[in-house]
């Protein structure tokens, strides 16, 4: 891979600036050359703070942290163009500002570029910008390069970092649907799934789920095993149709089988996970809403998001099942005289453990009165019975 250090100024990077976002297009800028928002890469994300910052440290001549290009690969002899690969918050607050988007305090003033005087606009206009143009690198070269040059500003997700590798037409259709504010994706799975599109959250777990699924459903053909292997497999595809009716499946049996919201401990579940494991076991809505709130109001249930895997597998390590504190444990100990109750031998109370008598699942609880101490030994056989 080759990189060289180019020195640019505002004038030409802001040459023909267009902002043909809401049109799927990207943003342009550098007389056209060059791609700044490229259709894999995020949403603008910086927040008034930070865009201001970028202008006011252009105006006191202080230096921004250097740029990253690529050389775009093309098969005929038209003139060279470029993809941004870090930088974007900064060229767009840059760009945006000479395109009379927002207003700045110049010197005291509320200023508009408009309201700038030529000899300003100049100044700002002449300032100079470090660039490092890559090319001919492989993708291995430019995800390394990726994971190291997120220098300023916001840093790459893993995902941004496979939608820059990835990207093609694929890329695109999943994104309409899943990294937009206000998403399709987001505005029927919000309620069940944590994260925000814009920063890839939607897609990178989407993803997740689907890979899952085809490991569990693979016969002949060998399923994707990571969200890498699976973008590759479908970059070129002219849609993202599986990918979102798969998405569409999971948030539906998830609806009809959980009727009641607890939109805290639901945003905390895996429901792709859960749905290719359990789509296809038959138990009733008025079964579900019933366990789930039982469950919800026993106190010795630590991990509440937990209990919608235990209502489906029994396992009662989703559970987090509160354990005896330090002063029942020790009130027991000196109660029993250090004896386990199972084998009769004498031990120190840290070589016990504390166990419940009746145990959680058959409606035993997480009180003194139901609290016997046993030796490891003893606690780990009757923990396998």
């Amino acid at each position: 891979m080759d990189i060289t250090l180019h020195q640019i100024t505002i004038r030409e990077l802001a040459a023909d600036y267009k902002d043909l976002s809401m049109q799927e297009e990207g943003i342009v800028g550098y007389g056209g050359r060059l791609n700044i928002r490229p259709k894999y890469q995020r949403e603008f994300v910086y927040d008034d703070t930070k865009r201001n910052a970028v202008i006011d440290t252009v105006w006191n001549n202080f230096p921004l942290n250097v740029m990253y290009w690529v050389e775009v690969d093309k098969s005929d002899d038209s003139e060279i163009v470029y993809e941004l690969l870090d930088g974007q918050q900064r060229t767009i607050s840059i760009c945006s500002f000479i395109a009379g988007e927002f207003m700045m305090n110049i010197e005291g003033n509320l200023c508009a570029w408009d309201n700038l005087t030529q000899t300003q606009q100049d100044k700002i206009l002449n300032y100079p910008l470090q660039v490092y143009i890559c090319k001919n690198g492989t993708d291995e070269e430019k995800l390394k390069w990726f994971n190291v040059i997120n220098i300023a500003g916001e840093k790459l997700t893993s995902q941004e970092i496979r939608n820059a590798i990835y990207s093609g037409s694929w890329v695109t259709e999943a994104k309409r649907r899943f990294s937009r504010t206000g998403c399709v994706a987001f505005r029927i799975g919000s309620d069940y799934m944590s994260g925000v599109p814009i920063r890839q959250d939607y897609l990178e777990t989407a993803i997740k789920w689907i890979v899952d699924f085809k490991k569990q459903t693979a016969s002949e053909t060998p399923a994707p095993q990571t969200i890498e292997a699976y973008m590759a497999q479908h970059q070129h595809d002219t849609d993202a149709d599986e990918l979102w009716q798969y998405f569409q499946n999971v948030i539906h049996w998830t609806k009809t089988h959980f009727t009641r919201l607890y939109k805290r401990e639901m945003k905390q579940v895996e429901w792709g996970l859960l749905y290719n494991r359990y789509k296809d076991t038959t138990l009733t809505e008025t079964h579900l809403a019933n366990e789930v709130e039982r469950l919800m109001a026993d106190s010795d249930v630590q991990r509440k998001s937990g209990i919608f895997w235990y209502v489906f597998d029994g396992d009662e390590r989703h559970l987090g099942i509160r354990a005896f504190d330090d002063n029942t444990r020790r009130e027991v100990y000196e109660k029993q005289k250090g004896i386990c109750p199972h084998c009769g031998n004498h031990f120190d109370i840290d070589e016990m453990e504390a166990d419940h008598i009746k145990p959680w699942a058959e409606g035993g609880h997480t009180v003194k009165e139901n609290c016997q101490m046993l030796c490891r030994d003893c606690n780990r056989r009757k923990g396998a019975k």
